[in-house]
């Protein structure tokens, strides 16, 4: 993804100035870009992990008796 489509529209921004004032609208702003660049890298570095669930029929007893408390 390009860093143009990373950005707001103008409309977009001029909205949020608008509606919430200059210096909100602008760092509201800045803050969704910074984001969006943040998640694309987090996409590119991406590594997958693989869910570990333990076998329910040899679980220790120790683990069964604290799942059975409530809190």
């Amino acid at each position: 993804m390009k860093k143009d489509d990373l950005s707001l529209s103008y409309s977009a921004r001029k909205a949020l100035t608008v509606h919430l004032g200059e210096a909100a609208g602008n760092e509201i702003a800045s803050l969704i870009q910074r984001m969006a660049t943040q998640i694309e890298e987090l996409k590119r570095n991406k590594v997958s992990v693989t869910q570990v669930i333990p076998n329910q029929g040899v679980m220790d007893p120790l683990i069964k008796a604290l799942e059975s408390e409530s809190f």
